[in-house]
């Protein structure tokens, strides 16, 4: 029997910082379930929030807080900003290289709903990028991919290791401490600016195991994203772009969003998507588009390369064109409950850490960069936590039930299509009670249903945030609910 000392689910920011902080003595594993950089971070575009000095840190705790809609737990606040000071300087003493300008100074933006300039980049517009290369490059443990874990070994409060396929064989890993860094939700939704491999399968493990998801039923959209393409996931342009001067505006070229927020483009997320998908279906078949005409052109090229490249491919001249734009599922405010050091309670040795936990740092709903700080932040406090206790030294249990041969079935991906429309649809930016009823009830229907082992633990996360939905009676923050009419 192979067994490591810490076994870590995710190669984005927050897994890779945790095996960064493990020392080389201990047996760390780090899975991810295809090859490492498809994950969220890779796609992160905007920058890494950092509190500027001690100064700053009571304002960057009052913005995370008003943007959460108050609903944030404000030590966990506070301890993302205090943090933030002592991660950033080990992030840049390890040699990360951020934007600076001509002096060598570190260049800072702001985003909505920040009151000060406190967010830094990495090559313009590929901060997630150019981390998860670096984080990569650190990273001294054993990396593994094609890993795609289906359950997790749970027994009498403690957690023994996964099941897992590792290229498609069913395969059991054992570990003294497992860290969830799997990510969000994304692969749930219709229009998502997520990776293709963040699809909910832990959460719905969690929700079999009985332990608590919370806050599930904030989800995040953001207001920005290129959604005319054919894959899942649709292009995102990043909030750093509103947060330089971009306009968001209707066809006649007017900027509609001061009539719904006195911040226009500034305003937190949950405001800006809801105002444009308000406004599209006011207005039936009138696109909305952002609009970078006030920009240099030698600026806009070096500020956002990746974009300007990107976009120039599918036939869009920057910043001379606007572009079409629809808000599409984003992040998870939501996940697996656990304290701010990412310990679950009631089960031994299982963390979770990243967009994948729900601390309460982002309350209602996440204030523009603070995920890429959070994962490094609470990856930090998970791994001093895990190093500073005791092993029990209990034997190790056989687990014996395997679904290795029903991960899928013949019906699965029809099932799944309709999955994404109807949480698009239904459990989206704008929400009826009588939309999230007739979601409950396809998504009870889906689980009767001939299915595989993925696509009922994606159906048990999507009974958890509809379940949540139902729950909350009135609007906070992302969750939005309309009256019936």
């Amino acid at each position: 029997m192979k067994k490591y000392d810490v076994l870590i689910i995710g190669a984005g920011i927050a897994g890779l910082y945790a095996a960064m902080k493990l020392p080389q003595s201990k047996r760390v594993l780090v899975i991810c379930k295809d090859v490492p950089w498809e994950c969220n971070t890779f796609y992160a575009q905007g920058g890494m929030v950092t509190a500027l000095d001690e100064e700053d840190i009571p304002l960057h705790v009052k913005d995370t807080i008003e943007a959460g809609a108050f609903h944030n737990d404000k030590e966990a606040v506070e301890i993302l900003s205090r943090t933030s000071l002592k991660t950033t300087a080990d992030i840049i003493a390890r040699g990360m290289v951020f934007d600076t300008d001509a002096s060598g100074n570190i260049l800072y933006t702001r985003e909505a709903a920040h009151s000060a300039e406190r967010i830094i980049h990495a090559g313009g517009d590929a901060t997630g990028r150019y981390m998860h290369y670096f984080m990569m490059v650190q990273n001294k443990h054993e990396l593994q991919k094609n890993t795609l874990v289906y359950d997790l070994l749970i027994e009498n409060g403690r957690c023994y290791g996964v099941k897992a396929t590792v290229n498609y064989q069913p395969t059991t890993i054992y570990a003294d401490d497992i860290i969830i860094a799997s990510g969000g939700v994304g692969s749930l939704y219709q229009y998502n600016t997520n990776s293709r491999t963040v699809s909910a399968d832990i959460q719905g493990i969690c929700v079999e195991k009985g332990i608590e998801l919370a806050d599930m039923e904030m989800m995040q959209f953001h207001p920005t994203v290129f959604v005319k393409t054919p894959f899942a996931r649709k292009l995102l342009l990043t909030e750093a772009l509103r947060g330089e001067g971009a306009h968001i505006v209707n066809e006649a070229g007017e900027r509609f969003l001061l009539d719904y927020d006195s911040r226009g483009e500034l305003a937190s997320r949950d405001i800006v998507s809801r105002a444009i998908f308000t406004y599209k279906r006011e207005h039936p078949g009138e696109e909305v588009y952002l609009d970078f005409s006030m920009f240099d052109e030698t600026f806009f090229h070096h500020r956002f390369p990746n974009i300007t490249k990107k976009f120039f491919s599918l036939g869009y001249r920057f910043p001379q064109d606007r572009v079409p734009i629809s808000p599409a599922f984003h992040y998870a405010v939501g996940g697996i409950k656990s304290d701010t050091h990412g310990v679950i309670d009631g089960i031994e040795g299982l963390y979770v850490i990243g967009e994948a936990a729900s601390t309460g740092v982002h309350g209602a709903n996440r204030l523009a960069s603070n995920s890429l700080l959070e994962g490094v932040v609470f990856a930090t406090r998970a791994v001093e936590h895990l190093l500073g206790k005791v092993q029990p030294g209990d034997k190790t249990p056989d687990f014996d039930k395997d679904y290795g041969n029903i991960l899928h079935k013949a019906n699965d991906k029809e099932y799944k299509q309709k999955l994404r429309q109807v949480m698009w649809d239904d459990i989206g930016i704008i929400r009826t009670r009588k939309g999230l009823h007739e979601a409950k009830n396809l998504i009870y229907d889906m689980k009767n249903k001939e299915i595989g082992r993925l696509l009922e633990l994606r159906l048990n996360t999507a009974s958890a945030i509809v379940d949540a939905a139902l729950a909350r009676k009135k609007s906070l923050g992302t969750h939005y609910i309309e009256e019936d009419v």
